[in-house]
Order: structure tokens, then C-alpha cells, then sequence
């Protein structure tokens, strides 16, 4: 009993989206994988234990020993030196993590909730609620994102704000534009499901139409949403970034932020200034190819046209099918077995 336990749990894990992706892939697709999957770790570990990671404070000029001084190059006290506002880069850059991951998770969150809806909505009833949300989601898909985050920046918050109004104003300009990539996925998934036998049999034995949503359609429709939410993630940081290089981000005495750091670096790097431009842009650089690495990683998993691959065994020389997918001038060991036998009953 011990042991049907243990296999039951480990069968459980092993079909876990990541884990299971992991175990189908190899090659490149897994190198990727596993790269984006520690740099996204690495990421969330940071912005967790921010507050033990950094050395000082966000916003903290002066230590025991007085004030940090401003562009002071790195040194024992200040591993990365010190901005042009007398803020520790090392610290600033960490406590950055943990500013684009709410943000992130705020966003996603708020745009899969919004777009899983209406996308189940707009897909199951059809009729004019279908043409209305179709029209009025195609109209914000075809805004440009960061201008709309702008213009939402400015109406939320005059352009300024604190670390929760900044984070919300991000999070709300993303959200808008994020909905109808969700839509569009949930709605298409929907009219498909919706046809299905299953779901005629539960209309026949009398279920509702929210029963019918939210135990048959809603659970076969979201399969693809870890897809999408990876790839917006990255679009997610791009997107503070670009808020607080423009100067309608975050507060420098609210929250850290990257892209407000590269803003107020720009001058240090024409005087030979490294040291308060690298950290940030390396923070949002290394976060979003993370996360793209492993969005694009389990697309192409997803894709049977680009995971079907066959392996040869190194040991005993098989050739081992992983795949639906035919690959030319390659025959199989139960392949030449039949044709073997074949020519043995000819003759």
C-alpha cells in the first residue's frame, strides 16, 4: 500500500506542466528550457528575499558612517557603487526584482481573470455579445501598448505616483492590453469545445449553462494559458520599464525601480560611468530572457510539428520513436522486423 502511495505521487509530479514538459524535451529545446527555468527562478528568489539580499534600503542614502556620497565607484562597502542620487546600485537593482514581479503578477492575474470570462462568455452564448466583445477587443489589441500605459499613467495617477499607485497603474495599463490575447485564445478554444460530444450529453441530461462552463468548457479551455502567460510576463517588465524610463513610473523614495535607474543614468554613461546603467539593464534583460526562453520553449514542446523528433540509443544503436510525427529515410526496429519477415514468407 506504502508503495502504490508513493507511485501515486510520483505520478502526480511527474505531470506537473513544467515537469512533464521537462521529461518530453531534449536537445536545444531543453537547454532552453532549463535556462529559462533557472533564470526565472533565480529571479523570484530575489524578489522574495529582497529584504535580506540588500545591503541597505531602496531608498536609504547614509549608513553608519554617514551619507553614501553620489556616483561613488564600487567598492567594499558598495559592491556596485552608488547612483547619481547617492542610492546603493546593488541594493536598488534587488529591491527592482521585487517591484517588476508584483507588477507581473498583478497584471497576468488581473488580465486572465478579465479575459478567461469574457473569452467563455463571447465564445458559449455567441450571438451579439460575440460580435460587441470581438470588435471591442480587436480595437484595444490594435493600441499601441505603451502609449496606452502612458495615457493610463496620466489619468490614474498624474504620472507620478507611489510604489502600490505605481505598481496598480502598470498592472491596469498591461492588464487592458493583455485581455484580448486571452480572449482571443479562451473565445476560439470555447466555440470548439462547445460542439463537442460531451458537452451535448450534458445539456441533454439537463445541466446548466454555468455548470457546463465552469466543470466542462472552462477546464479544457485554459490548457494553453501557461503558454501565454510567460511570454506576457516578459512583456509585463518591458512595459514598467519603459513606464519609468519616460518618467511616469515609480517614486525613487517609493519603490526601486529599473527602468527609472536607466533613466537617471543616461548622462553617467557618456563620463565614463559604468557602474549605474549595467545593474539595471542587466536586471531587465536577464528577466525577460527568462521568461521568453521558457514561453518559447514550451510552445515549441506544445507544437507536435517541432517536438516530433526520433533518437537513436547510444548503448545498443535502437532507434527509439518519440514522436507522431513521421521523419523521412528513417525505418523503425519493428519496421524492418515486418519487412524481414515479409521476404521470409515470399521466398
Amino acid at each position: 500500500m506504502t508503495s502504490n502511495v508513493a507511485t501515486q505521487k510520483k505520478s502526480l509530479i511527474s505531470r506537473l506542466p513544467i515537469l512533464r514538459q521537462l521529461r518530453q524535451s531534449y536537445g536545444i529545446q531543453r537547454g532552453m528550457l532549463i535556462a529559462g527555468l533557472t533564470i526565472t527562478i533565480i529571479f523570484a528568489l530575489v524578489a522574495i528575499f529582497a529584504p535580506l539580499l540588500a545591503p541597505y534600503g531602496f531608498s536609504q542614502l547614509k549608513g553608519d558612517d554617514g551619507g553614501f556620497g553620489a556616483q561613488q565607484p564600487p567598492s567594499a562597502a558598495h559592491p556596485l557603487g552608488t547612483t547619481v542620487g547617492g542610492f546603493d546600485v546593488l541594493s536598488r537593482t534587488i529591491w527592482g526584482a521585487q517591484t517588476a514581479a508584483l507588477v507581473v503578477i498583478v497584471a497576468v492575474v488581473l488580465s486572465i481573470f478579465a479575459g478567461v470570462i469574457l473569452g467563455l462568455l463571447s465564445g458559449y452564448f455567441g450571438g451579439w455579445i460575440d460580435r460587441v466583445l470581438v470588435v471591442v477587443c480587436d480595437a484595444i489589441y490594435a493600441f499601441p501598448s505603451l502609449l496606452l500605459a502612458i495615457v493610463i499613467s496620466i489619468t490614474v495617477s498624474g504620472g507620478r505616483s507611489n510604489m502600490w499607485g505605481g505598481i496598480f497603474t502598470a498592472a491596469a495599463s498591461i492588464t487592458v492590453v493583455f485581455i484580448p490575447q486571452y480572449f482571443r485564445v479562451i473565445r476560439a478554444e470555447t466555440v470548439r469545445i462547445k460542439a463537442e460530444a460531451f458537452v451535448e450529453s450534458a445539456k441533454v441530461i439537463g445541466a446548466s449553462n454555468v455548470r457546463i462552463m465552469a466543470r466542462h468548457v472552462f477546464r479544457n479551455a485554459t490548457r494553453t494559458l501557461p503558454l501565454i502567460f510567460t511570454l506576457n510576463a516578459s512583456e509585463a517588465i518591458l512595459t514598467l520599464a519603459g513606464l519609468g524610463f519616460l518618467g511616469f513610473g515609480i517614486e525613487p523614495t517609493a519603490a526601486a525601480e529599473w527602468g527609472y535607474d536607466l533613466n537617471k543614468a543616461l548622462a553617467d554613461v557618456s563620463s565614463g560611468i559604468w557602474w549605474t546603467s549595467i545593474p539595471p539593464g542587466l536586471g531587465i534583460v536577464l528577466a525577460v530572457l527568462g521568461m521568453t526562453l521558457v514561453g518559447e520553449s514550451l510552445n515549441d514542446l506544445n507544437d507536435p510539428r517541432l517536438r516530433g523528433r526520433r533518437g537513436v540509443a547510444a548503448d545498443s544503436g535502437e532507434v527509439v520513436e518519440t514522436s507522431v510525427v513521421p521523419v523521412a529515410g528513417v525505418q523503425t526496429t519493428a519496421a524492418v522486423e515486418g519487412d524481414d519477415a515479409s521476404e521470409g514468407e515470399m521466398k
